[in-house]
Formats: C-alpha cells, structure tokens, sequence
C-alpha cells in the first residue's frame, strides 16, 4: 500500500492527522492548478484550500485504488469553475510566469549567464504562448506536461475516453507549438 493509500485509510478509520500527509504532498500542485483556472493568486490559495477541505470532509466515500489526486483535482476544478462563474470572468491568463513555474523549476542555473538568460526568454515565451491557447487545450497541456499525469489520470480527471485524451492532447500540442513558432 502506498503512502496516499494508507493516509486515507487512516483517515477514514478516524486518524485525522495522516490527512497532513497528503495536504503536505498536494499543496502546490493543487494550488498551481488553481492558479492556473483563475488566474489570481489570493483565489487559488482559498480555492485550493476549500478543495482541501472538502476532500477531507468527504475522505469516508473516497474509492480504494483511485488516485488521490486526480480526485481533489476534480473537487478543485469545480470549485474554480464555480467561482469564475460567480465573478463572470473570461478565461483567466497567468501573467505571472514565475509564480506558476518558480525561478529554477524547470530550468537549471547551473549555467553561463546567456544560457540562462535564453532558458528564461524561453520559458516566457512558453508560458505567453500557453496563455494564448483555449482553456481545455490549456488544461490538458498542463495536466500532461507539468503537473505529469498519465492519460489514465488525465483520463479520470477530465471525464473523458482516454482516446479522447490522446487526440486532444495531440491538437493541443500541435497548436502549442505552432503559436510559439509564429512567436519566435
């Protein structure tokens, strides 16, 4: 039994503090997806806390052998849904790159000063181009690549057939990569 699994079993048999184990574990995925949906960083923090908080309170219903996070992220992103729709936003862009990303998550230092001046133009340029995209292309581009879920996962979270994950993912990438072309 992994660490997550035995966490919920612990928790569903009344050991509230195992429950420390997945927020410690989750905490910045959840709250970077959420970020992602929003757009606001003092909304992904509550919002991200509130999915917490309902997993918890709904841990005794949560299915053995189902990915924990694949579970509060569907918790999350209906949350965030729900509260775009009450603000009656448009799609929400991530200005802040590094926020989302943090200086060194994807790219190293360790480097001469115009490589790493390139990697950061690039990550940029990245993240510009992510933004340019629709909302579902971007959410499954970010599930896959940063937040690496398998297309099972991918599958679970978005309700969807995995083929329909495999194509969408593919036009979401190809449309990635033709923005960013054109921007470069």
């Amino acid at each position: 039994m992994d660490e997550d699994q035995q966490a919920i079993l612990d928790c569903q048999m009344g050991k509230s503090e195992s429950y420390r184990v997945l927020v410690d574990k989750y905490k910045m995925r959840a709250y970077h997806a959420a970020l992602i949906f929003t757009g606001n960083k003092e909304d992904a923090l509550d919002l991200s806390q509130e999915a917490f908080f309902r997993a918890y309170r709904s841990i005794k219903t949560f299915e053995r052998g189902k990915k924990f996070y694949t579970w509060l992220y569907q918790i999350l992103k209906n949350l965030c849904i729900n509260h775009i729709q009450r603000k009656k936003k448009k799609s929400p862009v991530l200005t802040d790159v590094e926020e989302y990303a943090g200086p060194d998550l994807y790219f190293s230092p360790d480097g001469r000063p115009d490589e790493i001046f390139e990697e950061h133009e690039m990550r940029d340029v990245l993240w510009t181009a992510i933004n340019k995209m629709k909302k579902d292309e971007r959410e499954i581009i970010i599930l896959k690549e940063f937040n690496e879920l398998s297309y099972k996962e991918i599958s679970e979270v978005l309700d969807i057939p995995i083929g329909s994950v495999m194509s969408r993912l593919y036009y979401a990438r190809q449309k990635l990569a033709k923005i960013m072309e054109d921007m470069v």
